[in-house]
Formats: C-alpha cells, sequence, structure tokens
C-alpha cells in the first residue's frame, strides 16, 4: 500500500516530505528512524513483515531534491539533513523517550551526525554499508575523484551543473531494474532481489527518488563528497551496531574504518551478501535497535 507523505516545514522554507512506513503502529510503539541511501528515498521498507512484527513505528524522509523534498540553495551537507531528522524526531517522540536510528549506505553518515549532534534523540544506531571518506578507504573510482576534486572550492551552483552534465544522460538510458546498480546493488545481490516483493520495492523507492531527475543525486552526492560531514564519529556516544557485506564494493574494510573511531560499537561482516543486505539482515538491525 502507497502512503502519502507528509511535510515537515523547515525554518529555511524548504518542505521535507516525510514517509511513515507503518501507519498501523499502535501508539506507544518504539520509532525507528531509516536514514536512505543514495540516490534513494524514504518511501522504502526493507522488510515489512519483519518491521511489523517487531512492533515499531518506522519513519523515513527525503533528503533535499529526492521524492518530494525541495532541493536546496546551497550544498546539502550531511549535517543539515541530520538536522532536518532531528526536527522530526522532535516532533514525534513523546517527551522523556528517543528513537533507533539506522542509514543504509549514505544514511548512515546521516544517523551518525544526527546521533552525535543530537544525543537527546537517540538510543541506538545501525550502520548498514556505510563508506568510510575515501581519503581513507579509497572506494570512488579515479576518474569520479579527479572530476570531484576539481569541484573543490567551486560554489554550490557550479559543483551541481558539472555533476548535472554528467548524471542526466545516464538517467535517460537506465530503467527498471538498470537503475539499482546507482545505488551500489550488484551481481551479488541477485539473491536478494528475488526475494517477495524486494524488486518492487526498490523500483517503488527509485521512481520517488529521481521523480525530481537527477538533482536529489546530485546535490546529495556534492554534499557528502565536497563539504565537511559537519560531525565526529567520537561524539556519537550510543552503541552503534555496524554491518557489512563481505560481497558488496563497500566492504568490511569500511566497517572496520568507522569501528575504530566510534566509541562504541561492533562489526558484523555478513558472508556472500551485496550493497543489499539491508533487507536480510533487517531483523538484526532492528533487534539491536529496539531489542
Amino acid at each position: 500500500m502507497v502512503q502519502t507523505p507528509q511535510f515537515l516545514d523547515r525554518p529555511d522554507g524548504r518542505r521535507v516530505a516525510v514517509h511513515d512506513l507503518t501507519p498501523g503502529a499502535p501508539d506507544g510503539a518504539p520509532v525507528v528512524l531509516l536514514g536512505h541511501v543514495a540516490p534513494g528515498a524514504g518511501n522504502f521498507d526493507p522488510d515489512p513483515e519483519v518491521t511489523a512484527a517487531n512492533g515499531v513505528r518506522l519513519l523515513s524522509l527525503d533528503r533535499p531534491g529526492y521524492g518530494g523534498s525541495d532541493p536546496v540553495d546551497g550544498f546539502a551537507t550531511v549535517d543539515s539533513a541530520a538536522d532536518d531528522a532531528a526536527a522530526l524526531l522532535e516532533a514525534v517522540l513523546a517527551p522523556g523517550t528517543r528513537a533507533g536510528a539506522a542509514g543504509w549506505s549514505a544514511g548512515g553518515r546521516v544517523v551518525c551526525a544526527l546521533a552525535a549532534r543530537r544525543p537527546d534523540l537517540v538510543s541506538r544506531v545501525a550502520v548498514i554499508g556505510t563508506p568510510a571518506p575515501d581519503d581513507d578507504v579509497a572506494w570512488v573510482p579515479p576518474e569520479h575523484r579527479a572530476a570531484l576534486d576539481a569541484l573543490r572550492g567551486q560554489p554550490a551552483a557550479v559543483a551541481h551543473a558539472a555533476l548535472a552534465q554528467a548524471f542526466d544522460p545516464l538517467l535517460g538510458v537506465l530503467s527498471g531494474a538498470d537503475r539499482f546498480g546507482l545505488a551500489g546493488v550488484s551481481d551479488a545481490d541477485a539473491p536478494v532481489l528475488a526475494g517477495d516483493g524486494v524488486t518492487d520495492r526498490l523500483g517503488a523507492m527509485f521512481d520517488s527518488a529521481l521523480a525530481q531527475g537527477s538533482v536529489g543525486m546530485v546535490t546529495d552526492l556534492a554534499g557528502y563528497m565536497l563539504r565537511p560531514c559537519g560531525f565526529d564519529p567520537a561524539d556519537v556516544r550510543v552503541p552503534v551496531l555496524l554491518q557489512y557485506g563481505d560481497a558488496d564494493a563497500i566492504g568490511p574494510e569500511h566497517g572496520r574504518w568507522w569501528a575504530s573511531r566510534l566509541p562504541d560499537a561492533h562489526l558484523e561482516t555478513h558472508a556472500g551478501l551485496g550493497h543489499l543486505l539491508v533487507v536480510p539482515t533487517w531483523h538484526r538491525t532492528l533487534a539491536h535497535l529496539v531489542g
């Protein structure tokens, strides 16, 4: 069932699309916030049956330029995305309670920034296949790294225009499941994609993510590759579960980087899983966040 997003108004005039992925959750259900992949949107539940079985209220929001969220003037940074998420939690949490926060891929940076900046709102964090900084654990292809380096110090409008010029032709030729590769999905993920409803849910997420064209992907990429992340992992003082697949291009070496810098982190490596490990490990994620 497709849910119509609600909107959160921000002080700069932007509207942020908010997705309540469990509209039937009981009053007082534990709140879990999910930060989405890049490119992606907040209308993706990794496994609705597991979510329902855990009795949580699962919320997500579209980062700027994705889905129903307005683009930003300037850079869409990690810390500004975390502040959007904090505003949502302030609006929904009962007094004295905190939420669990999970981040898949690029979303992991956002939920770590949220926990570092607003420890009053977050009780536990799960990081799923999130890259380390490329300077520390190289993962960006050399030709892309050179193009990004050429944009450092440029105004946001210049960086966005250059990245759009690179990505717009690609979006014009990709369709259906071929788009999934933009989010790191590879042949290693074929068994997960074959699961009940997974391809349909991912397809709906990409439809939403690309509803405004490349603007979300471009501003997201510029914000986390060309600007500081806005937080120190050492300031994430809650328990963090790190989950990585050993068949993922963003593999366990990235998890080891995060584990070495987070004060209270536990790393789990999953054999044979690629970047879609968010789906088969969702039960483990929720057990950590609300167990």
